[in-house]
């Protein structure tokens, strides 16, 4: 008999936040997730006193203090748990230390290893409003971060989900020709991740809802949320094995606290 699992991504904004608006166990307590991604917890275990006893936590920090990070809360127990891209995958692609930190050492990525599937959160460089990070972005995290999903493919399919600081299509903003070459949606960002599509990973919401005015992200000015002037750069990809398991994907617009909001799946093991 198969098992319907719930899993939710969503960048909190910081997590501390979140927890002292007294928003997240509210959030956790009424969608009930199985398993729940976070990003930009910019917070280290234990900093921010969470009673979920049903969950386990796994986390992955930034050295850099109040930064970056993910975490990962699970109810089911995985196999393994891996922290970060490997290092052989960041050294063939060059993954250095730029001019803002090193990616590799500020918290973005988690793998779980369960039964049948690896679940892998992500949050993605911003490219910066300057462009700077184009480079780091385009050249070595997102050709990186595809090589580490595709290593886990070898073994079973993968969700991998999260912040990907990029609008993929015109569909996925508010107003796609002002926002034309500005970070979050120049070519280079929009071509790394059709590269995951073009290696066989899709976008699950785009299985079940197409069109415009989905977004996930919120700019803080011009009361663009209530007006729904938004960005879908929130994420949950699957295996292309996985598609016939995917029985429901989703935007919770609804859950405040953050700047982005959460999007997730349903799926049966």
């Amino acid at each position: 008999m198969s098992k319907k699992i719930t899993l939710i991504s969503w960048n909190v904004n910081g997590i501390r936040a979140v927890h002292n608006k007294d928003l997240f166990i509210p959030f956790v307590e009424k969608y009930r997730p199985d398993i729940l991604c976070l990003q930009e917890t910019k917070a280290m275990k234990g900093q921010a006193e969470i009673d979920l006893p049903e969950y386990e936590e796994y986390w992955n920090s930034a050295e850099r203090k109040g930064y970056s990070g993910t975490a990962i809360f699970s109810k089911i127990k995985p196999l393994s748990v891996t922290n970060g891209i490997p290092a052989a995958i960041a050294k063939r692609y060059g993954l250095v230390p730029d001019a803002y930190g090193d990616p590799l050492s500020e918290g973005r990525v988690i793998a779980l290893e369960f039964e049948t599937f690896f679940v892998v959160t992500v949050y993605t460089p911003n490219a910066k409003p300057d462009l700077s990070r184009i480079p780091l972005r385009h050249k070595q995290w997102d050709p990186a971060f595809l090589a580490y999903c595709k290593a886990l493919e070898k073994k079973k399919p993968v969700i991998f989900c999260g912040d990907l600081n990029v609008a993929h299509t015109e569909d996925d903003l508010a107003h796609p020709k002002q926002n034309e070459g500005k970070h979050g949606f120049t070519s280079e960002e929009r071509e790394g991740l059709q590269r995951f599509v073009d290696s066989g990973f899709l976008d699950s919401f785009r299985l079940f809802h197409t069109g415009n005015g989905f977004y996930t992200w919120w700019s803080h000015f011009g009361n663009t949320r209530a007006r729904n002037v938004g960005w879908r750069i929130d994420y949950v990809f699957v295996s292309a094995d996985l598609r016939p398991r995917i029985t429901e994907a989703f935007i919770l617009p609804e859950v405040m606290g953050s700047d982005h909001c959460p999007v997730g799946i349903t799926f049966s093991v």
